[in-house]
């Protein structure tokens, strides 16, 4: 494939009409969660600064806790974007978080991917003492944040040194149209801001840490019950490289963890890169629907 016709194949918005009508709404709504809903902003969950979260915690405490980490090719948009969901579990009694991280060019791959993964770390080591106590996290993440919402879930050994056995404490993960193997972005315009070599992309690439471990110290390959029940979907209306990184990244999860892997593969019709995130928290769509079943939310 040629670099002109890679950079297309990676680039989501060419399929959809007006990429900044769905930009706006993530910060509308956003911003209208923040407004009308009780919120805890800026709640550190590790050392950086950019490893803050906003939670939103559910009128009940002991509620579960949906943490959201948003997309934007790990170089834009921010935690301010990604409350649109908020209102949407809140009114179901279920608590929710937007996380933030630092992005490209500041931070490398490697620092991005570890930053989310330890916020995820002192999330689920920390929860009882997080506003409203949460029984349960579940984590859900769009575009790159997929990525790092898998990467986290690979990232066991890394918790476990730190003496919190935190994948114990997921009880669900949502990953919506992401990017599981990244060497093919180093060919791209995505990679002019995240400067990633092939020996970088694959130490950060879910698939390959799937078959092959992560990095110079490859750790072992996930086995039954070591990863929570996934909904692993994307729109109907996504470029071929996106469906591509969905079936070879869930079918790598059912071939390492076997007959006990609890794995939704969905392709939504009517659906677009952009636009899937808005069912996340709605139980009358496709996503949504599914969403519960894994978390076994009582709706």
């Amino acid at each position: 494939m040629t670099t002109t016709a890679l950079d297309l194949d990676y680039s989501p918005s060419s399929l959809v009409a007006d990429l900044d009508r769905y930009l706006a709404r993530y910060a509308d709504d956003s911003a209208r969660a923040r407004d009308t809903l009780r919120v805890h902003r800026g709640l550190p969950c590790g050392p950086l600064p950019e490893q803050r979260l906003d939670l939103f915690p559910a009128a009940e405490p002991g509620a579960p806790l949906m943490v959201f980490v948003h997309g934007g090719y790990w170089q834009e948009l921010s935690r301010s974007e990604a409350a649109f969901a908020a209102a949407d579990f809140v009114a179901a009694g279920i608590s929710f978080a937007a996380l933030g991280y630092g992005l490209a060019p500041r931070y490398r791959m490697r620092a991005i991917t570890a930053m989310a993964a330890d916020s995820v770390r002192r999330i689920c080591a920390g929860r009882a003492e997080l506003p409203g106590a949460p029984s349960a996290v579940h984590l859900a993440g769009h575009s790159a944040g997929a990525h790092l919402v898998a990467s986290a879930l690979l990232d066991t050994a890394g918790w476990r040194a730190a003496g919190t056995d935190a994948a114990a404490e997921i009880a669900s993960a949502t990953l919506i149209s992401g990017v599981y193997e990244l060497e093919p972005l180093t060919r791209t315009y995505v990679n002019d801001a995240l400067g990633m070599d092939a020996q970088e992309a694959r130490e950060v690439s879910p698939l390959h840490r799937l078959t092959a471990g992560a990095g110079s110290e490859p750790g072992p390959v996930p086995g039954p019950g070591a990863l929570p029940p996934l909904v692993i979907a994307r729109g109907m209306h996504e470029t071929d490289a996106f469906g591509r990184q969905q079936a070879a990244f869930a079918g790598a999860v059912r071939a390492a963890v076997g007959p006990a892997a609890d794995v939704n593969e969905l392709v939504v019709a009517g659906r677009h890169h952009f636009d899937l995130p808005f069912d996340l928290g709605r139980p009358d769509t496709v996503l949504g629907a599914a969403v519960a079943r894994a978390a076994r939310f009582q709706r």
